[in-house]
């Protein structure tokens, strides 16, 4: 029976809550199950706290909420009250907090459970390792990364060893990490969700948003997150919620634009090969698929910018004794806002209010704009971040995720959905941007997109061998290749 309830979906499951076939109680401990028998393989979710969730499971079994009791994980960053909550970082290495944090707060309260922490990027960057935990290993093939900085929380979910998972973005650490593991994520727009307390609560690049294994899933843990906080000044109501009643109204879009490279940025073969077959399959559905993108040249240079000065105001107050404790990626980003120009800054904001200009007005032709979430597939788990793609030299660790990172920069939802394989067997996902307040919309098209390729993520057994002297141990099963180059995931 454990089993079987790890290879349900959330909806599934919270329908058998509702029905009182099975309890919150049940859940937790077929979850922990799973986590034991597998998670050294993986390190997704190095930091547990199962007695909790068990607590939490009696108290819940008692009431009814929206999530009803499901099992998730709460990515490192986040706080969950009582919990070690690091960051990946030996900056805060044994921080305990004595309560969860709003985000985390508001989802407990509407049902869900935390089983753990979820592993994450050093503090930046897209690769899930860190000083604290060390390395987590994509499913699909233990050597590579599973991306980050929402790595654990993809992993997680890929895996089976919880119904939903959260996760946050900035640059591209909700998308990638589900690109690369087969999942979904949502990078939802600033305000739709709650945020923990921030430097600068009304920065609009950082968000939290909900991972899960398919797009009712996906919308029904958005449902959750979603609401207004006073002491988040973004946030807001959603009044055209619920998401879960649009994502189980597939809609088909009568049209949608593609990119493989937003018009300037480096992609690796496979991946262009992948997209272009991606939408070809729109176009042969009876899409009308325009082949472009608005100007997004100078969209990375901004970027840059804008992430500088914000990291510069959220670490600046650390570097005086524990500046030997940041990565170098990190202080690079640091240093950056430090030593930019007033007129630097000045010129990346006239150039991010053009640049939404440009977009909005391109999504009233084309109402999607459809781009790969990551340019390249996976890479050698040790290699932080890839030094070129397709021969063009990568100048920082931002470089290569530029394609999630520069979309950051629009304030408008995206939706990360897997759509198929690569050759060797590892998944490729897209990324749907839409108008802002439009997550209903990208629900709507990515159910339907979804039913249309036969798209139902599998729960999958850690495949590949870990090489010798890796960090990762445990029971490994050997990796089963699809075979060709854009192929649906696999049916349960």
């Amino acid at each position: 029976m454990a089993d079987e309830l790890i290879r349900l979906s959330a909806v599934a499951v919270r329908a058998l809550l509702r029905r009182g076939e099975v309890t919150p109680g049940d859940l937790v401990e077929a979850a922990i199950d799973r986590i034991e028998a597998i998670d050294g393989t993986l390190n997704a979710l190095p930091t547990r706290c199962f007695d909790r969730a068990r607590t939490q499971a009696a108290t819940l079994a008692l009431r009814e909420t929206m999530l009803g009791g499901l099992p998730l994980v709460i990515k490192d960053n986040n706080e969950v009250g009582g919990v070690r909550s690091t960051g990946g970082t030996p900056i805060f290495a044994d921080r305990v907090p004595a309560q969860s944090d709003r985000t985390v707060a508001l989802i407990e309260a509407r049902g869900g459970i935390t089983l753990a922490k979820s592993n994450l990027s050093e503090l930046g960057g897209a690769n899930t390792t860190n000083a604290v935990f060390g390395a987590t290993r994509n499913p699909w093939n233990l050597a590579l990364t599973c991306g980050g900085s929402s790595g654990g929380s993809a992993v997680a979910l890929a895996t089976g060893q919880a119904w939903l998972a959260h996760g946050n973005d900035l640059g591209g650490s909700l998308r990638i990490p589900a690109s690369f593991c087969g999942v979904l994520g949502l990078r939802p727009g600033p305000g739709r969700i709650p945020r923990r307390a921030l430097v600068n609560p009304f920065d609009t690049l950082f968000v939290d948003g909900p991972m899960a294994r398919d797009v009712a899933d996906l919308a029904l843990f958005f449902d959750a997150m979603v609401g207004f906080d006073p002491d988040d000044p973004l946030s807001a109501p959603s009044p055209d919620g619920p998401f879960l009643a649009a994502a189980q109204e597939p809609a088909k879009p009568a049209r949608l634009a593609w990119s493989t490279d937003l018009g300037c940025l480096p992609v690796a073969d496979e991946v262009r090969t992948l997209g272009e077959a991606f939408a070809g399959a729109m176009g042969k559905a009876g899409i009308a698929v325009h082949h472009g993108a608005p100007d997004f040249r100078r969209a990375l240079p901004t970027l840059l910018a804008l992430r500088g000065a914000s990291y510069l105001a959220t670490w600046e107050p650390f570097l005086a004794d524990r500046r030997h404790l940041f990565t170098a990626d990190v202080l690079s980003d640091i240093e950056r806002g430090a030593t930019q120009s007033p007129s630097a800054l000045a010129a990346a904001e006239r150039y991010r209010a053009d640049l939404y200009r440009r977009v909005m007005a391109f999504l009233d032709m084309h109402e999607i704009l459809v781009a790969p979430a990551v340019t390249t597939l996976p890479g050698p788990v040790e290699v932080m971040w890839p030094r070129e793609i397709a021969g063009q030299k990568l100048d920082t660790y931002v470089d290569w995720i530029a394609i999630t990172a520069v979309t950051s920069l629009l304030s408008c939802p995206i939706l990360s959905l897997p759509v198929g394989f690569s050759a060797d067997g590892l998944p490729f996902g897209v990324q749907l941007i839409g108008k802002p307040r439009s997550e209903a919309k990208l629900f709507r098209a990515a159910a339907w997109i979804e039913r249309h390729l036969g798209l139902k993520p599998a729960v999958i057994e850690p495949r590949g061998q870990v090489p010798v002297g890796g960090q990762a141990r445990g029971v490994i099963s050997p990796a089963a290749s699809p075979p060709s180059t854009l192929r649906t995931v696999p049916l349960t």
